[in-house]
């Protein structure tokens, strides 16, 4: 059979003939395997080890995203630990965004504080940056492209370019773009992590976090252990459930996406945004490089900052109906959150900014709700 597209791989990807034929696979609830008899295991021994929602769920996503290996975790954070437990090592420096998910921020400069990590926040719009920013002992560059919140966007293939000459190790936080929109296991990048938590889950009821690569070494066998040995492993049924919700992936992003356009451009002419961060409006100052590595739409993310101070973006936030105030994003629901209040110690975020997940409601809903919470 030819090679398939995404549409089709979000659906079946991963499938297995059970002994009745279930056309959807049930839910192995079962923690435990039996031994044969002569004390030899089977395929399964531990659901913490293996399990077969998980195995199934793993192979789907890694076909999406055209990789050798996916790793599912327990939720994005798991993710992210497991790669900097696995890949830092002590005394060793890693490049990170400086407009970075707070979350990465909070893990190095608290748990790897004490292995004397030194991490680098720089501007990563332009690749040069990045190369300044290499150290004797720097041992991975970590990029967000588009990052959070701010949506700056980052050059994939000159950055992956200066760490395999220097022989850094990438990864690349790929949560915005999702592998519908930006390939980067393709373009080079040595680890993509995803929060499955967001689009591919898409209906805020689940937790999860995967990591995949093509490389087969020693370092990416280390990670599968530690999703084993540290038990950051999903459920069965957040499997099942992720399984499930990926059919709809390509779909929802799509209408997300569209919607997230006509956003966008909606609010850059509205006399009461001051700006709008979006990297498919030609305005985004790293828009060229956008077009070249997102190839299909810009993601469904659109910060603002709303003319005036907190006070006023935050009112902003409150006159909302469709669009709920809360963390997270990728749902079909529409959210709204000031950044800034949630951020805790060292926040980043302008006060005035506001985040926008875009969900899959009317566009013609969705603009009159900005409309009259804007008046």
């Amino acid at each position: 059979m030819k090679k398939q597209h995404i549409q089709t791989l979000a659906v079946h990807a991963g499938e297995t003939k059970g002994k009745n034929k279930d056309i959807i696979q049930p839910i192995h609830l079962s923690t435990t395997f039996e031994r044969n008899e002569d004390g030899t295991t089977g395929e399964y021994i531990y659901t913490r080890a293996e399990n077969p929602n998980r195995i199934a769920v793993e192979q789907k996503i890694a076909q999406i995203e055209g990789a050798k290996t996916a790793i599912a975790f327990a939720s994005g954070m798991a993710a992210i630990n497991a790669l900097f437990d696995t890949l830092l090592e002590p005394n060793c420096h890693i490049i990170i965004p400086d407009d970075c998910y707070h979350g990465t921020r909070q893990l190095l400069d608290t748990f790897f504080k004490r292995w004397n990590v030194t991490a680098n926040r720089i501007d990563m719009t332009e690749a040069s940056h990045v190369e300044k920013a290499i150290q004797p002992n720097t041992k991975l560059i970590w990029i967000e492209t588009p990052s959070n919140p701010q949506l700056k966007i980052t050059d994939l293939e000159a950055v992956i370019s200066i760490a395999k000459k220097k022989n850094i190790l990438t990864v690349c936080d790929n949560t915005f773009a999702t592998p519908l929109s930006q390939k980067t296991i393709q373009i080079g990048i040595d680890y993509v992590m995803y929060s499955s938590t967001k689009f591919f889950s898409g209906h805020s009821d689940i937790l999860g976090g995967v990591v995949l690569t093509n490389k087969e070494d020693e370092l990416s066998q280390s990670i599968r252990n530690y999703q084993k040995m540290a038990g950051a492993v999903p459920s069965p049924f957040d499997c099942w459930l992720l399984n499930r919700s990926l059919a709809t992936f390509p779909l929802r992003f799509k209408v997300q996406s569209e919607n997230a356009i006509a956003i966008a451009n909606f609010l850059i002419k509205h006399p009461s945004i001051e700006k709008v961060f979006f990297p498919g409006l030609p305005t985004h100052e790293n828009h060229h490089i956008a077009k070249k590595q997102m190839q299909n739409g810009f993601g469904t993310i659109v910060s603002i900052l709303v003319k005036g101070n907190q006070r006023n973006a935050l009112a902003f936030t409150n006159k909302l109906h469709l669009f709920k105030h809360a963390t997270s994003l990728g749902g079909v629901e529409s959210l709204v959150e000031h950044r800034r209040s949630v951020e805790g110690t060292n926040p980043i975020s302008p006060e005035n900014l506001i985040r926008l997940s875009i969900g899959i409601e009317h566009i013609d809903d969705l603009l009159s709700d900005l409309k009259q919470a804007l008046e």
